[in-house]
């Protein structure tokens, strides 16, 4: 990479658009989600590749877009829901006429989530880039990309365990359907030992109301996050995510046997995001 290659920041500038929502201060590492105001005005402008993979999804109405890569002109009208990606180090060429409001989610990552994923998985980083995508709807794509939204929306109410929890899933996502890989990720042959497994359940309970990380999780047993979230669901049944929230929420029945509090469900929204992780934790 060279030093010409330019951030999500200096994306926005380029598309005078500043976000609406950003997880820029919210500590989440190695990835940046922003959401931006909707426009509807035309534009064509050429941008310098970027130093990060840059996941688009569209969220509004129907609009046309043209693009040009390859010295190729590419056209096609993105319906909501529908994915872009550019990868790291690829300049991209963009054509919109005015019409209808345009409402963008931008999901940036560093290459180095892709190669940490990918050697853990004893996969070569340096042979596997991630491939151009214009227009592809790909559902599964599209839900880790509404949840790390209402992650972003609620603030992060979640955890950065949640949220990184979801970055995995969508890089192996990645890795899987976009990128030259021609091999499959699997982890299998692997396992925790039962000592490791013990060290990282004390260590939950003992840090329970702390705000928990893969990463800080997967040093106490001293293997990378990506092989601790697998193994640890191969071993529990259930991701590190859904542990620690079962835990907390049997740590709150034992409280709430010793009070006379009552529970109130306040936020209806939280829980139905809660049963759609369901499906990828």
């Amino acid at each position: 990479m060279t030093s010409n290659l330019i951030s999500l920041l200096d994306l926005s500038q380029r598309l005078n658009k500043a976000p609406a929502l950003s997880s820029r201060q919210m500590g989440w590492n190695g990835v940046l989600v922003e959401q931006c105001n909707g426009s509807s005005s035309s534009f064509e402008m050429e941008l310098p590749a970027l130093a990060d993979h840059w996941l688009n999804l569209h969220l509004g109405h129907p609009t046309p877009l043209i693009q040009k890569r390859d010295d190729r002109l590419h056209e096609s009208v993105i319906k909501k829901g529908d994915t872009i990606l550019v990868p790291a180090g690829q300049r991209s060429y963009w054509h919109r006429h005015e019409g209808v409001i345009c409402d963008p989610l931008h999901i940036c990552l560093k290459p180095e989530l892709i190669a940490q994923v990918a050697e853990t998985s004893n996969l070569n980083s340096d042979r596997i880039d991630l491939i151009n995508c214009f227009s592809q709807h790909d559902l599964q794509l599209h839900n880790i990309a509404m949840l790390l939204l209402a992650e972003l929306q609620s603030g992060g109410v979640m955890g950065r365990l949640y949220v990184e929890s979801l970055i995995q899933i969508l890089v192996i996502h990645l890795l899987r359907h976009y990128s030259t890989l021609t091999q499959p990720i699997t982890f299998e042959g692997r396992n925790l030992t039962r000592t490791q497994l013990q060290r990282a359940i004390d260590y939950i309970h003992a840090y329970l109301n702390r705000d928990l990380s893969l990463a800080e999780l997967a040093s106490v047993v001293n293997i990378s996050p990506t092989y601790f979230a697998s193994l640890f669901k191969q071993a529990i049944g259930i991701s590190p995510h859904q542990y620690v929230i079962q835990q907390r929420v049997e740590q709150a029945k034992l409280m709430l046997k010793k009070t006379d509090l009552a529970i109130t469900l306040r936020d209806s929204f939280a829980y139905r995001r809660h049963c759609l992780t369901s499906r990828f934790f």
